[in-house]
């Protein structure tokens, strides 16, 4: 049996996930970032209980069909932008109608109609969440960062960074790494 769930994005949904399908003795065949397939056949009191237990934590299993689609949308965003360190880039749009199979005009329509913000916006925040993490990190240059995040350029980076949180990388990194030096040196 298939089931799709809201909001699963990381490592730490799928565990809570399992969690929840243990809890229930429901056995998890395949548990992936929107979805899960189990051995059983759930009743419907097993359903709504694991629907109520995954509430807690934000998520929610879904059964309408487009908003299924949306959380694949998301699933595959995150996936491409979070866990494929290909540095070839990446034509997000062809990406997507492949990995979907449908035609990306619809999917992006359905996507902000829905979701009320486009694609490309998704996918900058996305991208922009991600870079805060290698800056953090401080394992990588700007320059290296902005190859692996599919950046034209350096400037392009810094200025969609600014854009969208108001700061400059350099100066997202200095207010990481103070933040840092406070835990370990109170």
């Amino acid at each position: 049996m298939k089931l799709y769930i809201r909001n699963m994005v990381c490592i730490r949904c799928k565990m809570i996930v399992e969690q929840e399908l243990k809890r229930l003795f429901l056995h998890g065949i395949i548990v992936e970032l929107g979805e899960i397939e189990i051995l059983e056949n759930a009743t419907a009191v097993q359903l709504d209980e694991l629907n109520t237990a995954l509430l807690k934590y934000g998520l929610e299993l879904m059964d309408c069909r487009k908003s299924i689609l949306i959380e694949k949308i998301k699933k595959v965003i995150v996936e491409m932008v979070h866990y494929i360190d290909d540095p070839e880039k990446i034509n997000f749009s062809n990406y997507l109608s492949k990995k979907l199979n449908h035609n990306y005009t619809y999917l992006a329509n359905l996507f902000s109609e829905t979701v009320g913000v486009t694609i490309e916006q998704y996918i900058i925040s996305h991208k922009i969440e991600r870079v805060k993490e290698l800056l953090v990190y401080n394992e990588l240059s700007l320059t290296e960062i902005s190859y692996k995040m599919h950046y034209s350029s350096v400037a392009h980076l810094s200025n969609q960074f600014k854009k969208t949180t108001g700061l400059t990388p350099s100066y997202f990194k200095k207010l990481g790494t103070h933040r840092f030096e406070g835990i370990v040196n109170p």
